[in-house]
């Protein structure tokens, strides 16, 4: 049997005009949420802020972070038997966002524009498919 290894990980999930905000990756060649990884003995939420003012240069008051919820998946880009367990929460933007760090871009996507990119990320289809389910973007 597989070991499993587990990926902790935290998302921002950002709605403008019934889209989702993603960031691209240049070290992973894809669209994903804005966020990652928490360090050891640091909460989803801590972690959050922290990677939001690396990537995206603003920042987050993590009392404004509202929990949505949890996925887990197959980690795209990761050892085949690595899943993320991410921790994703609303936040209403009150400023630009500029790329940083391994951020290349950014880009608001409904489930339409985001099914013909060349890379799916099951993390992000999994966000938006309970996002459109739960009526916030088309």
């Amino acid at each position: 049997m597989a070991i499993l290894e587990s990926l902790s990980t935290a998302g921002l999930v950002v709605i403008k005009n019934r889209k989702l905000l993603l960031a691209f990756s240049k070290n992973k060649n894809a669209w994903y949420l804005p966020g990652g990884k928490t360090d050891p003995g640091e909460t989803s939420r801590n972690a959050l802020v922290r990677e939001i003012n690396e990537e995206l240069n603003i920042v987050v008051d993590a009392d404004d972070l509202r929990y949505y919820t949890h996925i887990s998946v197959q980690a795209f880009g990761e050892k085949v038997n690595t899943i993320m367990e991410q921790d994703c929460f609303l936040y209403d933007l009150r400023q630009d966002p500029k790329p940083a760090a391994e951020i290349e871009g950014l880009n608001y996507f409904d489930t339409t524009t985001y099914s013909i990119e060349p890379a799916q990320v099951p993390g992000v289809i999994m966000v938006m498919q309970q996002l459109k389910h739960d009526g916030l973007i088309d």
